[in-house]
């Protein structure tokens, strides 16, 4: 992919601070962090969404998520919790298309959070809903 931003730091052509490689991923500090220790996984190969990844790549990011995981812990940067986030799609937030799982060091009070809709807390779905909703996703499985 000749425009993206992440093919370019896997080819060499952008510079990044890494922090894990191997032949699948790689893994490197965000340059617009949330908080200090923000760090982002990628596939080396582009692939646009992540619902287009195969299972072991998606696997395979979610262990080193874990291993970082346990590392910030241990860093001695402000760590008192740990957000994974991947937006898959532009809907969802999503501005680089080549996916990325974002490790995202927490704190009290940090001021970064997920915006829930208005009436959130207070309007629930009917079982039925949920049921119908179920089986339609269980059936695309």
């Amino acid at each position: 992919m000749t425009d993206c931003v992440f093919c370019k730091i896997v080819e060499g052509v952008f510079d990044s601070f890494k922090i894990y490689e191997d032949d699948l991923l790689l893994s490197f500090m965000d340059i617009q962090p949330v908080n200090k220790g923000h760090i982002l996984i990628i596939p080396k190969k582009h692939v646009e969404l992540a619902a287009d990844l195969d299972e072991s790549t998606a696997g395979e990011m979610f262990k080193l998520a874990n291993k970082i995981n346990k590392a910030l812990r241990k860093s001695g940067i402000r760590t008192e919790g740990i957000n994974y986030f991947l937006a898959d799609g532009e809907a969802a937030g999503q501005e680089v298309f080549h996916t990325h799982l974002h490790i995202i060091p927490r704190f009290k009070d940090d001021g970064f959070g997920l915006k829930f809709p208005e009436g959130y807390r207070k309007i629930l779905p009917g079982r039925e809903e949920l049921k119908s909703l179920s089986e339609q996703i269980r059936t695309a499985l």
